[in-house]
């Protein structure tokens, strides 16, 4: 039964990640057609961003009264039906007001699944769950940059991934009893198989003396330099998501559909690394593998920003993508372990309203920046924006080595 509650819950994810590429691939194509400035993506992008930051907030409180099943189920409904309607949507006000669903159905179901496994499964399952993430965002991508070039229209594109999201939203109608099951079950008993480690059984933990005595979370040393990781990782790689298209065809003189490609294999280069990096874990600490995908990162922005041929571009916005893959789930999962099981569900919320509001403001940032100025800035914003990550990450790192070697 585990292993089908499981597999519903990657099913999910990859619910959430199917939208999330597709305003970046589409918009080249979009904001002429329906009389937008080219920066008014970052504007639809904040309010969907927003809508995640509240009902990431509230996902707590949501959960205990309706149950994780029924909150994914509700949520999952409410992205189809929002992504519908951008398929009929006339003009940029009605994008804007679709755009509000459409963020609320994604920010209370990611923190919850994602407290849920880094509380009660080991770090592979978090890079795998967050791998079907990726397996999401790709395909959109995928779906748009096809019926733009055969078709020429993105409104199919999203009607396409709408009924795909309603496919998903049937299989967690008729799934929907196996989450109370398992819900039942849990409460009767606990699963080792569930268990990221023997140790979490235990309510104490040395390293942090969080649990001993109980603090709030904000005031832990390391939080707050942490929650800025997640900030800047978030606001990179939806930067690049959102704005790596429109980078292509302007500055490289890309067609619309070859840069969404292109978009598409970034978020493939997430995709592959977290499946890949779910099996490293077994034998590599989650602390290094951050690490080492960041500077991945940096060395594919690095290759953006330097007058190379197009192809470095491209092959820069790969790295970039295999680069971010271990660092979202494995900073997921290492929460618990360096803060305390006991403040893990409450700061797993704060990480995602943090993670989100760098997805609300850093891309319309660019995108303030790309109008005013050029386009061209965008291999230098992604780069200040890896390296702010990586050197706030680290900070943590280094903390948490020093409260371990006194």
């Amino acid at each position: 039964m585990a292993t089908w509650f499981l597999i519903v819950i990657y099913l999910a994810f990859i619910s959430l990640g199917i939208p999330d590429a597709l305003l970046g691939s589409a918009w080249p194509v979009m904001y002429p057609q329906i009389g937008a400035s080219l920066e008014s993506a970052g504007l639809i992008s904040m309010i969907i961003a927003a809508g995640t930051i509240v009902s990431s907030l509230a996902s707590g409180t949501i959960i205990q009264k309706w149950g994780t099943g029924q909150l994914t189920l509700f949520s999952c409904a409410l992205t189809a039906s929002a992504l519908l309607g951008f398929s009929f949507a006339p003009s940029l006000l009605w994008l804007v007001l679709l755009a509000i669903p459409l963020g609320l159905g994604a920010g209370a179901v990611d923190a919850g699944l994602n407290h849920y496994v880094a509380n009660h499964y080991k770090a592979h399952h978090m890079s795998w769950l967050h791998c079907f993430w990726g397996v999401g965002a790709m395909t959109g991508p995928i779906i748009m940059s096809y019926f733009i070039a055969k078709h020429g229209s993105w409104r199919e594109g999203y009607s396409t991934v709408s009924m795909i999201q309603w496919g998903l939203v049937l299989i967690l109608l008729v799934t929907l009893p196996l989450w109370k099951k398992v819900s039942m079950l849990q409460q009767s008993k606990a699963e080792p198989s569930d268990i990221s480690d023997p140790s979490d059984l235990s309510t104490t933990d040395t390293s942090t003396n969080t649990n001993s005595k109980k603090v709030h979370p904000i005031r832990i040393k390391g939080v707050k330099m942490t929650l800025i990781a997640f900030l800047f990782y978030c606001g990179v790689e939806s930067t690049v998501g959102l704005w790596g298209a429109s980078y292509l065809v302007g500055a490289k003189s890309m067609t619309a559909e070859t840069a969404a490609l292109w978009v598409s294999l970034y978020y493939g280069g997430i995709t592959v690394g977290r499946l890949i990096t779910g099996f490293i874990t077994l034998k590599v600490n989650n602390r290094i593998l951050i690490l080492a995908g960041q500077i991945i990162a940096v060395s594919g922005g690095v290759m953006m920003l330097l007058p190379l041929p197009d192809i470095a571009s491209m092959i820069g916005l790969i790295l970039i993508g295999i680069g971010f893959a271990p660092v979202y789930p494995g900073l997921i999962h290492e929460t618990p372990h360096r803060f305390g099981k006991i403040n893990s569900a409450q700061l797993i919320g704060y990480q995602m309203a943090v993670a989100y509001t760098g997805t609300t403001f850093l891309p319309p940032l660019f995108g303030v920046l790309a109008s005013q100025w050029s386009i061209q800035l965008f291999p230098i914003v992604v780069l200040i924006f890896i390296v702010a990550m990586l050197l706030s990450s680290e900070s943590v790192n280094m903390e948490i080595q020093k409260r371990q070697s006194k």
